[in-house]
């Protein structure tokens, strides 16, 4: 351990210590979600279970609300529902990731953790720091006991990508398949398109370029956070497109593959993966039989703002989604652990008003267009006759700056459901195939609901 690492250790828990009253007077903190304990959160990073625990880390600022030099923050659990705060994993401490250690992904192997990720560093000097003044170093780091880093190194430099590309090659995601190793690199390329790299290794530390996966025409000038892995028989990639068109500042999809990662291979047509303001980077890993995955509950460069600032801390993470397949499509429900935290149901009928928990399920049968009225001023509806569902805030206190969102269905709206905590609210329409994600910032205490077009039913949360 070096110095640097060694004060790093010690400054970031007395940071902690320091602020965490301050975050946990916030009414708005989270009581189901992962979210930091101080500081700032974005993507997920290193999702995987070893033995009966899930490992979630993530994008940490712990000096900065706002953002801040990148570390890895942990959490660990062994329901998906209670989360227990463990020290950082990954410091800013060496020459190839002293500007931050930015996103990746988690190996199991051997007993031990291999995580793999991007160190940031930022020559100084006048650079763009797209095509120029930026390494976006491929590095590893091994842990034993999954919880301290024994070991980090630096695997491969801007030099060793293929040619033709920006300073811009980050977030690999690695998995073994048929006795070999492969990884996804999410690249931009020096005439501004966005691709995803494929390699190979045999050893996890020499890694070859074997192929490149994109559209036939330019389709963003990045894609960030890629994921690829196959469901019931069916490739498909996740990707997070910067510079397409799309209601938020970035995009967050999936498409569904066909032929062989690894060499001759297309891509079918581009899907949101949600409709809200707040998702973004999302990743995925196999537990058992099924794939979880989480999301950053955030957008970068959004207009709006979380007064969770003026606490100490902001953003969360998704609560872990189910994905599974329909046809080329992929649709998402909340893990079924939710469910052990349900209370008595009440019934919530059409045009009538309750009062609830800010921790509180919804599942309601649609008939045809109907309204959910959250907290006065937050709605969502479905239009049957468009075949819309849409999202906004009247107000600007609730949203935070947000206003609205509207995604066309695949098909019309039968079933609404919807997961909120004290800031935020996951709504999936017609078991997933839709999905409105957003934080929102009610008054203290109860939040009121109004259905109209449809009856539901409403749980009380608890932990």
């Amino acid at each position: 351990m070096n110095a640097l690492e060694q004060d790093l250790k010690r400054l970031v828990p007395l940071v902690e210590g320091l602020g965490a009253a301050r975050a946990k007077a916030d009414p708005h903190r989270q009581k189901l979600h992962i979210q930091p304990p101080v500081g700032w959160l974005n993507d997920p990073n290193g999702l995987c279970k070893v033995g009966d625990t899930y490992h979630v880390f993530y994008q940490y600022g712990p000096f900065d609300p706002a953002g801040g030099v990148k570390h890895w923050g942990h959490v660990t659990s062994t329901d998906l529902l209670h989360w227990q705060h463990q020290p950082v994993m990954l410091c800013p401490d060496q020459p190839f990731d002293c500007h931050g250690n930015y996103s990746g992904s988690a190996l199991c192997e051997d007993g031990q953790l291999w995580l793999f990720y991007t160190g940031n560093v930022k020559l100084p000097g006048r650079y763009d720091y797209i095509h120029e003044g930026r390494e976006h170093n491929l590095c590893l780091a091994v842990s034993r006991d999954c919880l301290t880093a024994d070991t980090k190194e630096c695997l491969m430099r801007n030099a060793d990508y293929p040619e033709g590309l920006s300073c811009h090659v980050r977030d690999p995601k690695v998995w073994r398949q048929d006795g070999v190793y492969y990884m996804v690199l999410g690249a931009r390329t020096r005439e501004d398109r966005g691709e995803v790299l494929v390699l190979s290794s045999s050893d996890k530390r020499r890694w070859r370029h074997i192929n490149t996966i994109t559209t036939p025409e330019p389709f963003g000038y990045m894609w960030e956070c890629p994921d690829l892995f196959q469901l019931d028989g069916q490739w498909f990639l996740l990707v997070s497109p910067q510079g397409i068109p799309c209601q938020n500042v970035y995009g967050c999809g999936f498409f569904a593959l066909h032929g062989d990662f690894r060499g001759e291979c297309t891509l079918g047509d581009y899907h949101p993966l949600d409709g809200g303001f707040d998702y973004y980077a999302p990743q995925s890993f196999a537990d058992g039989e099924r794939r979880l995955q989480f999301g950053w509950m955030g957008m970068p460069d959004a207009p709006y703002h979380n007064p969770t600032v003026e606490h100490g801390w902001q953003h969360c993470l998704t609560f872990p989604r189910q994905l599974c397949r329909k046809g080329e499509l992929l649709v998402q429900a909340p893990a079924d652990e939710l469910k052990a935290l349900r209370g008595a149901p009440a019934a919530l009928a059409d045009g009538a008003e309750m009062a609830v928990s800010p921790c509180f399920e919804l599942e309601a049968a649609i008939g045809g267009s109907f309204a959910l009225t959250v907290a006065g001023g937050l709605t969502f509806a479905c239009d049957e006759a468009g075949s819309t569902a849409s999202l906004w805030f009247a107000g600007e206190a609730l949203g935070a700056g947000r206003d609205r969102r509207t995604m066309e269905l695949q098909t019309p709206c039968r079933s609404v459901r919807v997961l909120a905590d004290a800031s935020s609210l996951e709504i999936f329409v017609n078991g997933g195939e839709a999905v409105f994600t957003t934080r929102y910032y009610p008054e203290p205490g109860p939040v009121t609901l109004r259905l109209e077009g449809a009856a539901g039913t409403v749980w009380p949360l608890a932990l």
